[in-house]
């Protein structure tokens, strides 16, 4: 057993790994979340794939990656399940609900550091300044990829 307290060690059959375990059954559920939500779109094939190919791999290997934090969590030693803080859910889905009321009306100008911003509040290690550059700075590479090299139909600025 280690001398770090914040580290579990069990003998025996029990799960020594309790938040890799915990990790690995949230991974699994999102996959099956996607799997679900996917069951509509059609798969196509490997010459011609279609729309609900790529968010199933996706999916399954998400979903993998859990089963294989499920099984060495009970081979290996890790940390203990943390007490649950509402902070950095509340920041990011905030973030992602502000970006989905604002990118047809303000566009992606605006929607993109509004939510970025938004989102970067969750942190334990949030600095104001750091936030604004990273949130004008990536706003301003997804405008260059989605709308010039891509071709997406993104508005830019909606409200003109």
């Amino acid at each position: 057993m280690s001398d770090n307290h914040n580290t579990v060690g069990r003998t025996g059959l029990g799960i020594r790994a309790p938040q890799d375990f915990a990790a690995g059954l949230f991974l699994v559920v999102v996959a099956l979340f996607a799997i679900w939500q996917a069951s509509d779109l059609p798969l196509g094939s490997l010459r011609a794939m279609g729309p609900g190919m790529l968010p199933r791999a996706v999916a399954v290997m998400v979903g993998l990656g859990g089963v294989g934090l499920m099984i060495f969590s009970f081979f290996e030693d890790g940390a203990a399940l943390e007490r649950f803080h509402w902070r950095g859910p509340f920041f990011i889905l905030g973030g992602i609900i502000l970006f989905a009321l604002t990118i047809r009306t303000a566009g992606l100008i605006v929607a993109g550091p509004l939510a970025m911003f938004f989102g970067s509040i969750g942190s334990d290690e949030f600095r104001w300044k750091e936030s604004i550059v990273f949130s004008v700075g990536l706003t301003a590479v997804c405008i260059v990829l989605f709308k010039f090299a891509l071709g997406l139909p993104i508005p830019i600025i909606a409200f003109m």
